[in-house]
């Protein structure tokens, strides 16, 4: 039994293993043979070390990616569809609470990461499959498994909607038509499996995450630029916006209805452009899992710490926090100056926003296509974690192969794309999926595999290491609590208030 638990520990698939603190000082020279036996190595065997007077941080595999690869691999990992509904989330919190959330879940989701780099260092696994497997058996590895690859099957779903719903309005704002056409090319089911097709399988079919590091880099320049236009856009969009309403025509008093209108235009202007700074509705609840989401990219960071050149706990921790603190300050600018630009009438897609002031505007063109291609860029980067659990469950301790390599990413595109196309109201199934999945990889999978890892010897049970770890556990089985109660309750009420997902 001891021996299958050690085989299990060591046989990681896809990216390499780590022998570090998992080989015990007086295990047989033989099984340390076996276990250096560059035949198990899967995706990584391009990388295999070339010096043997460098001390190797993995059994069979060298990671070659960079810090900065690494910072714009996880940095476009957290960013996701999150960021257009930020604003809503603001106008529900209001900036002062907003910003409070907002530092909570940042802060929390780089202790986790914290957690996990701990747990991996302790018995030198990088995959958090394997994390579980170690923590609590099979059932772990499984639980594991279930929750990345459900949780990155609804966000690159998410990202496919966006290409399915906004590369149409792109193509006829360019074509300058005032309605859509029912040419194919306008036909949102036929521009997704072709973004599928060209763009987004060539790079899902890479066998390593640094490699995806410069498509990473351009996809954030992208969110940059929409970030620049949505701080730009706050100086140039009027408040309140125009509407037809002061327009009064008829037989009656003109000039006395428009002097009304105006009074009441101007008092309505000091109520509809002023910030609210603490703001609690029947929405506020609702938005705390938006921003909590938005910082999920925790199976992405054991893939990205094995490719990572000379590994270490700090220096991933220190990736990690970098990569959080950029899109920190990110979320915060585009929920401020697009909350700050249309106030309570912010919509849950902010892009939708800018549309009701002028459909056909030049840089609101241009941002469009920038978040498209940030979007389309960041699902090859949300697969390989999923991908990488198939290949845990069905394939270990196989040697690489490119045609299950290929069909599996062919499989996933082909199931979501589907999802995409006939499933228009799967959004309330992704609010559950994203509600039970987050907040396992966030906050409970984590802490409890921390708690179990970490021997006794090290850290007690009742040290205050472990004890903060389970009362993370416990925060995320409350949040999970309450996203599913808002979800069901949305159900119940016959209302939908989706702000973004990640």
């Amino acid at each position: 039994m001891e021996a299958s638990l050690q085989t299990e520990m060591v046989e990681l698939v896809p990216n390499g293993k780590h022998l570090e603190g998992l080989l015990p000082v007086g295990m047989p020279m033989a099984d340390s043979q076996r276990v250096e036996d560059p035949r198990h190595c899967v995706e990584g065997r391009g990388f295999l070390q070339k010096s043997s007077s460098k001390e190797p941080h993995f059994t069979d595999f060298e990671g070659k990616t960079s810090f900065g690869m690494s910072v714009f691999n996880l940095s476009n990992a957290i960013m996701g569809s999150g960021i257009l509904g930020l604003a809503y989330a603001m106008a529900n919190t209001g900036i002062i609470l907003f910003l409070f959330l907002l530092t909570a879940v940042a802060l929390l989701s780089s202790y986790s990461i914290h957690l996990l780099l701990k747990s991996s260092g302790i018995v030198g696994i990088r995959a958090y499959e394997q994390l579980g497997y170690r923590a609590f058996g099979t059932p772990g590895k499984l639980a594991a498994a279930l929750a990345i690859t459900l949780q990155n099957i609804g966000a690159m779903s998410s990202y496919l909607y966006i290409i399915k719903s906004e590369l149409p309005l792109v193509i006829q704002t360019f074509l300058n038509l005032e309605e859509k056409t029912s040419d194919w090319y306008m036909n949102g089911n036929y521009l997704v499996i072709l973004v599928s097709v060209t763009v987004i399988l060539p790079l899902a079919l890479m066998r390593q995450l640094g490699y995806l590091g410069y498509s990473s880099g351009f996809s954030l320049s992208c969110m940059v630029f929409f970030l620049i236009a949505v701080i730009y856009k706050k100086f140039q969009v009027p408040c309140p916006l125009p509407t037809n309403l002061v327009n009064v025509t008829g037989n009656f008093s003109h000039v006395e209805m428009e002097d009304k209108a105006q009074l009441q235009g101007e008092t309505e202007a000091a109520a509809l452009c002023s910030p609210n700074y603490f703001t609690l509705n029947s929405q506020t609840a609702y938005t705390i899992p938006i921003m909590a989401f938005a910082f999920v990219c925790h199976p992405e960071v054991l893939p990205i710490y094995t490719e990572l050149k000379d590994p270490s706990k700090r220096k991933m921790q220190h990736i990690s926090n970098l990569s959080i603190a950029v899109m920190y300050v990110m979320y915060f600018l585009a929920a401020l100056f697009g909350y700050l630009t249309f106030y309570d009438r912010v919509e849950s897609e902010l892009l939708h926003t800018y549309s009701r002031v002028d459909p056909f505007d030049v840089l609101i063109l241009c941002v469009r296509v920038a978040v498209l291609t940030a979007v389309t860029l960041t699902v090859p980067i949300v697969l390989f974690p999923v991908r990488r659990a198939i290949q845990q469950i069905l394939f270990q301790n196989q040697e690489f192969n490119w045609l299950r390599h290929v069909i599996i990413a062919i499989g996933l595109l082909t199931g979501i794309n589907l999802l995409v196309i006939f499933a228009p109201n799967i959004l309330g199934i992704f609010g559950i999926i994203g509600a039970t999945s987050a907040p396992c990889l966030i906050f409970i999978f984590p802490a409890i595999f921390y708690f179990r890892i970490v021997p006794t010897e090290k850290e007690p049970a009742r040290s205050t290491p472990k004890i903060l770890a389970l009362c993370f556990a416990a925060a995320g089985f409350l949040l999970m609590t309450m996203s599913l109660s808002f979800i069901i309750m949305d159900w119940v009420s016959g209302t939908s208030h989706h702000g973004g997902n990640h």
